[in-house]
C-alpha cells in the first residue's frame, strides 16, 4: 500500500502571504539569545592553566595606577598595595569576588521585548567602537562622523531583526565640547532605538548630567534603577596591567548611578598584550578579574559584564588585524573563559579590516561572527558595520549585517534531530509511490519558515533572472533601504512634552 504526499493549494500569492505574516518567537528560526557554545577551542586543561596564569599575573605582577578611591575599595577588599604602587591580587580575593558576581544580568531596554538576558550561552550581537569616519560607499571615501550620524545608526538599528543591541559606534566629531559631546550621545542614541545602549564618558563629571536625562526618559530615578537601558562600556585599564585611573573613576560613578558596567580590557596582541592568542586571552581575563574585584568592592552583586577584548595585530606592519582567523580565535577563547567562571561576558568580533563593504569585508566579518556565536560569546560587540579596524562605521554596512549576522545566527542554532526533522516518513512518502521530491510537500511548506533563514538583500537568483531585474547591486540596495529606514519617522522619538522637557535643560545639537 502507498502512501500520498500532501502539498499544499492556493498557488504562490497565498503561499507568500502566509510568509509575510511573522511567526511568533518561539517559532522563528533565529532570534535574540539563541544558545551557543558547541564550538570550544580551549580543552578543559587549557582553561584550568589559563585561569591559574590569570591568578599568577594578579598575585605576582598586579596592576598600577588605580585611583586613591578604586586603592581604598580594593585594600578594604584584600587587595595588597605594594611598595612599588602596585596592586596585588590574592588568589582568595579572586576566588570570592568570582563567587560573589552576579549571574543573572539582564540587560535592559526601554522596550521590554529586546532586554538581553545574559545568563549561560545565549548569543546577542550589536553594535560598538568610537569610529571617527563615516563610510560612504557610493564615494567610495570616508569623512569625519557627526552626531546625525550617530542618530542614524541608532535608526537603522531599531529596525533590525538581528542586530539586537546599539552600543555607540560612532564618535560625533561635530561637537568639540566633550561634556556636550557626552550628553548629545546619549540623547541621539536613546531618541533612535529602544533597544539597550551602551556608551561612554569622557569624564567621571560627564556622568550626573547624563543619568538626570536618562532620569527623564525613564520616568523618574525609581523608574530608571528598576530598568537601566544604558550600561557603560568602561576602558577601566590601559594594557598591559594598568587602571584607566579617570575611567575608574567614571565606573566609581555609573556604579553608585545604577548603571549596568562592562568592564572592557582591549589589549594588542603583540604591542600592549603578549603576541601568541594564549598569552593575550591570560592578560585579558586577569585584567578583568581585577576589574570585578573592583567592581564588587564598590558595590557587590553590581551587574558587570567580563569584557575581555583582546585585539589582532599584524606584526609586520603594527596594524590591527579585527578581521583575522587569530581575532576570531581570541574572542572564542575568551568566550569559553567566561563560561569557565560562569559571567556575563562580551567581546568583540564581526570587524572589518576592508575599507569597504565588499568582498573580503564579507569574509572578515562572518568568520569572527560564525565563532563568537558558536562559543555562546553573551554579548558580542561590533558585530555590525565597523570598517578600517575600527576606524570607520558604515551604515549601508550596517544593514547589510543584518543578513550576515542572520546566517550566524543560523549557525549558532544548530542542528534538531527528532522524529520529525530526521523525517523517515517523509522520505517513505515521497519515494514510495510519491512525487521522488519533496517540492512543494505539506512538510517542506510547513517548516521552510521554521527551519530555514532568508536574505531580505542577499541575492539568490539565478543569472537569467539577476540581468532581467536589472542586475541589482548589493550595496545600492542596501543604500535604498537606508533612505527608506530615514525616511519615517524614528519608534525611539521621545514624547513632544518630554523632548521639549529635555532640550529646555540641555543643549541638543540634533534639530526638533
Amino acid at each position: 500500500m502507498t502512501q500520498s504526499t500532501k502539498t499544499r493549494s492556493g498557488g504562490r500569492s497565498a503561499r507568500r502571504a502566509a510568509r509575510a505574516r511573522a511567526l511568533p518567537d518561539h517559532m522563528r528560526p533565529i532570534r535574540a539569545g539563541l544558545e551557543g557554545g558547541t564550538y570550544q577551542p580551549l580543552s578543559a586543561i587549557d582553561m584550568d592553566n589559563i585561569h591559574n596564569a590569570a591568578l599568577q599575573a594578579l598575585e605576582e605582577i598586579g596592576l598600577v595606577d588605580a585611583p586613591p578611591s578604586g586603592v581604598n575599595y580594593m585594600t578594604r577588599a584584600g587587595a595588597i598595595l605594594g611598595d612599588d604602587g602596585r596592586l596585588r591580587f590574592p588568589r582568595a580575593l579572586v576566588e570570592d569576588a568570582i563567587a560573589g558576581a552576579n549571574r543573572a544580568v539582564t540587560l535592559c531596554a526601554r522596550d521590554p521585548a529586546h532586554d538581553l538576558n545574559l545568563s549561560g550561552h545565549r548569543v546577542h550581537y550589536g553594535t560598538a567602537g568610537a569610529a571617527v569616519h563615516l563610510v560612504e560607499p557610493d564615494g567610495r571615501s570616508y569623512r569625519e562622523s557627526t552626531l546625525q550620524d550617530l542618530h542614524d545608526a541608532a535608526r537603522i538599528t531599531d529596525v533590525l531583526d538581528n542586530v539586537h543591541f546599539l552600543q555607540r559606534p560612532m564618535v560625533a566629531r561635530d561637537i568639540t565640547d566633550n561634556m556636550e559631546m557626552d550628553i548629545n550621545t546619549v540623547y541621539a542614541t536613546a531618541a533612535g532605538t529602544t533597544k539597550h545602549i551602551g556608551t561612554s564618558f569622557y569624564d567621571p563629571a560627564h556622568v550626573k548630567p547624563c543619568i538626570e536625562m536618562l532620569h527623564m526618559i525613564a520616568g523618574g530615578e525609581d523608574k530608571w534603577r528598576e530598568r537601566p537601558f544604558m550600561s557603560n562600556s568602561n576602558c577601566f585599564v590601559v594594557p598591559p596591567m594598568k587602571f584607566a585611573t579617570e575611567s575608574c573613576l567614571v565606573m566609581e560613578e555609573c556604579i553608585r548611578y545604577g548603571m549596568p558596567v562592562l568592564l572592557l580590557s582591549a589589549g594588542m596582541a603583540g604591542a600592549t598584550a603578549p603576541s601568541t592568542v594564549a598569552g593575550a586571552i591570560v592578560q585579558a581575563v586577569a585584567e578583568c578579574l581585577a576589574g570585578l574585584i573592583y567592581v564588587q568592592a564598590v558595590k557587590p552583586g553590581h551587574p558587570a559584564i567580563f569584557g575581555t577584548w583582546p585585539f589582532g595585530l599584524d606584526l609586520r606592519t603594527g596594524a590591527m588585524t579585527g578581521g583575522s582567523g587569530e581575532q576570531a580565535l581570541l574572542t572564542a577563547g575568551c568566550a569559553q573563559m567566561h563560561k569557565y567562571y560562569d559571567l556575563p561576558g562580551g567581546a568583540a568580533a564581526g570587524i572589518a579590516d576592508a575599507k569597504l563593504p565588499d568582498m573580503q569585508a564579507g569574509w572578515e566579518q562572518m568568520c569572527s561572527n560564525v565563532m563568537a556565536g558558536l562559543s555562546g560569546l553573551n554579548m558580542v560587540y561590533e558585530a555590525a558595520g565597523m570598517h578600517a579596524s575600527l576606524l570607520g562605521f558604515c551604515l549601508e554596512s550596517l544593514i547589510l549585517s543584518d543578513d550576515l549576522i542572520g546566517q550566524a545566527l543560523r549557525c549558532v542554532r544548530g542542528i534538531e534531530v527528532n522524529d520529525e526533522t530526521m523525517a523517515l516518513d517523509q522520505m517513505r512518502a515521497v519515494c514510495v509511490g510519491g512525487p521522488g521530491h519533496y517540492l512543494g510537500t505539506e512538510q517542506t511548506l510547513g517548516r521552510m519558515e521554521i527551519d530555514h533563514v532568508y536574505p531580505a538583500l542577499g541575492d539568490r537568483t539565478s543569472p537569467k533572472e539577476w540581468a532581467e531585474n536589472g542586475k541589482p547591486d548589493l550595496i545600492e540596495n542596501a543604500r535604498l533601504r537606508k533612505e527608506a529606514i530615514l525616511s519615517q519617522r524614528a519608534a525611539a522619538r521621545f514624547d513632544p512634552a518630554l523632548d521639549a522637557a529635555i532640550r529646555a535643560k540641555f543643549n541638543i545639537y540634533l534639530p526638533a
